[in-house]
């Protein structure tokens, strides 16, 4: 079982002409993926490579094809009308892979979203992949291995880079998502994390986040209080001054808040294995994830963990003192 996508998953594609949405569209299909329509208002009546249809409306897609899940591949300016009209139709899971959308146009989306039964990944983000099942975005699915490791990004290469070290090291995902970069996005860290946490076949979950926001604090306290399964954190930007963008839209520390060091704080303090290096995500995993701990498990920080092997000692010394005493 994966989450969000998978073996049932019926694709439009929404701008499936243009340059970057023709080519993934062939990449989703080689992958597997059921692509079964594509968007273009004017373009109705069409196909794609000569076999898959293209509508005029996200809503003839879903009415003659049966489609349930939307990739959308939309200008920026056209991209929150996009989205809204895949939502109004009934999509169940709205990918955006645009980047560059406007944070005043994004927020109305949000809200507009709040009220229909639609979840959006992105915008400005990868995707979303299932291993062996189906791939709704742009990365590159060579790399990936079925498997039970979860992992939810706002970075497309580090997610890349973590999931080759996982995969060479034998540790296929059950999904890898990427939740985007921009100040505002449909999804957030505690909602993937949740998903994760009820999948009965995701036995751990790396989350991968960078400066700026608060998302990586507010998925530490969910972490906490309501997930039982071993968790592990990445943040990126460690180095970066305040005040500056980097990369993302989103990654930029203001007023103080938002800095690496914060969240690897939030992250260790809810017992999450915190990992200081991306070199290194995979070999983490590999090292806790020896015995293969099942659900209920409690992690604690590396540093938790020396304080209670110390703990542990002195215990036992102070105990047979007290034995030896009694002996005596």
């Amino acid at each position: 079982m994966a989450i969000l996508v998978d073996k049932s998953t019926r694709l439009v594609v929404q701008g499936i002409t243009g340059g970057e949405g023709s080519f993934h569209t062939r990449q989703m299909i080689e992958y597997g993926t059921n692509v079964v329509a594509g968007v273009v208002p004017g373009k109705g009546g069409t196909f794609f490579d000569g076999k898959i249809p293209i509508f005029n409306t996200v809503r003839e897609a879903v009415e003659k094809e049966g489609a349930n899940t939307s990739i959308i591949f939309v200008p920026a300016p056209f991209a929150p009308d996009a989205i809204i009209e895949a939502a109004d139709a009934g999509i169940k899971l709205i990918v955006c892979i645009t980047e560059g959308i406007p944070a005043k146009d994004m927020i109305q989306v949000y809200e507009y979203l709040k009220h229909t039964q639609s979840r959006l990944i992105g915008p400005n983000c990868p995707g979303v992949i299932s291993p062996g099942k189906a791939k709704v975005g742009i990365m590159p699915g060579f790399i990936h291995k079925e498997g039970n490791i979860g992992i939810v990004s706002r970075s497309g290469t580090l997610t890349y880079e973590a999931v080759k070290q996982l995969t060479e090291l034998g540790f296929g995902q059950s999904t890898c998502v990427g939740i985007g970069g921009d100040p505002v996005i449909g999804s957030k860290f505690t909602d993937i994390i949740k998903l994760f946490n009820e999948d009965p076949e995701t036995e751990a979950i790396v989350m991968i986040g960078e400066i700026g926001g608060t998302a990586e604090e507010e998925a530490a306290e969910f972490v906490k209080n309501n997930v039982d399964k071993p968790v592990f954190g990445f943040i990126a930007g460690r180095t970066a001054p305040p005040g500056r963008r980097m990369g993302h839209a989103g990654a930029i520390i203001s007023g103080g808040r938002g800095t690496a060091q914060e969240k690897m704080k939030a992250l260790s303090e809810a017992g999450i294995y915190v990992i200081e290096n991306p070199a290194v995500i995979g070999e983490t995993v590999k090292k806790v994830l020896g015995e293969k701990p099942k659900k209920k498990v409690f992690i604690m920080s590396s540093s938790k963990a020396k304080k209670s092997k110390t703990a542990k000692s002195k215990k036992s010394k102070v105990s047979k003192q007290s034995k030896n005493k009694k002996r005596r």
